[in-house]
């Protein structure tokens, strides 16, 4: 692509911001991976209100998601071959690019003006009305929209079984005997198969011989009726405007239910077992926890000033925490 339809936010964050001003552009801010055929859609539905910025992530993942192809970010040369058409055209408005840190989004919506901005559902960490860039938004009255990364609710399941296999080759687990140290790691990375971007849990069980456990099962917290429901559909924390523990608008399955469901169906005994968890169970789910013969909880993050804690201790369980 030519330079004039190239932009870097390092040469316009101290300087004239005329050149993208001028333009009058729709931002799509840098989004998570997109098909061809999503980006296309994209812009035959905007490109005649107006010329199309794109914003280009200089990460390769969403920041806090490392690693996880369900959160890889969009890259130009997936849609350079649309780009190029579209200006070598006749057509009117044009498509340019724009290359920034995600930190610095907050920045670029406070310093340049668009007259609309395009957020890619999950392509960022956390609910996106709870972060700076929405408050930005919100105080200089500037209309966005949240839209999926996906054509069709086909494309959308299809991508899930994609990379559902690519985590799983990634993350692979077998029974086996694991210390304790191992199950809390355990439990920490199985949190990565969830595609819930506003937290990820992971649930590790084991049964306790000597100083070793025997891993018995693991969930995380799955986005139902399936992973890329929520993106496709818009999560409903923030189409409701939620806070982050809201449990009314939710689209997941917790790790700690999925655990439940998962013994359930394979018929596993709890009795004398011990969950190890990234995220210490939110008070629905310790309450339930206390009807269950798990004896023991080890987790590594608190929630909800500690509530779990109180309640499981005092039906019995020992809770220990684990840094």
């Amino acid at each position: 692509m030519s330079t004039m339809h190239t932009f870097d936010w390092s040469d316009l964050a101290f300087g004239s911001k005329k050149p993208v001003d001028s333009l009058k552009a729709i931002f799509i801010a840098a989004p998570r991976e997109l098909s061809t055929e999503r980006f296309t859609q994209l812009v035959k539905t905007y490109l005649p209100q107006g010329n199309i910025v794109l914003g280009l992530a200089k990460e390769p993942y969403v920041v806090g998601f490392e690693g996880q192809p369900q959160f890889r970010m969009l890259q130009s040369g997936a849609v350079q071959m649309v780009i190029d058409k579209v200006n070598k055209s006749a057509v009117k408005h044009k498509i340019y690019t724009f290359c920034y840190f995600q930190r610095e989004l907050k920045y670029v919506l406070d310093k340049l003006d668009f007259k609309k901005i395009l957020l890619v559902n999950g392509s960022w960490k956390h609910t996106f009305h709870t972060g700076e860039a929405y408050y930005l938004l919100a105080n200089k009255r500037i209309g966005y929209e949240l839209i999926s990364p996906f054509t069709d609710e086909a494309e959308a399941k299809t991508y899930e079984k994609t990379v559902m296999k690519e985590i799983a080759a990634a993350h692979p687990f077998r029974p086996g005997k694991y210390d304790e140290v191992a199950m809390s790691a355990l439990a920490k990375e199985v949190a990565a198969y969830s595609f819930d971007y506003s937290f990820q849990t992971g649930v590790a069980l084991g049964k306790r011989t000597g100083n070793t456990y025997d891993l018995l099962a693991w969930t995380y917290n799955r986005v139902v009726p399936y992973q890329t429901y929520a993106m496709h559909f818009g999560a409903a924390r923030e189409t409701n405007f939620s806070p982050p523990h809201d449990l009314n608008h939710y689209d997941t399955v917790h790790a700690e239910v999925e655990l439940i469901i998962t013994a359930q169906k394979q018929k596993l005994s709890l009795a004398g077992t011990t969950l190890f968890i990234n995220l210490l169970p939110c008070p629905m789910c310790s309450r339930m926890f206390v009807d269950t013969d798990i004896a023991e909880f080890v987790y590594n993050e608190d929630h909800s000033n500690g509530y779990a804690v109180k309640m499981l201790e005092a039906a019995g369980k020992t809770v220990r925490r684990i840094v």
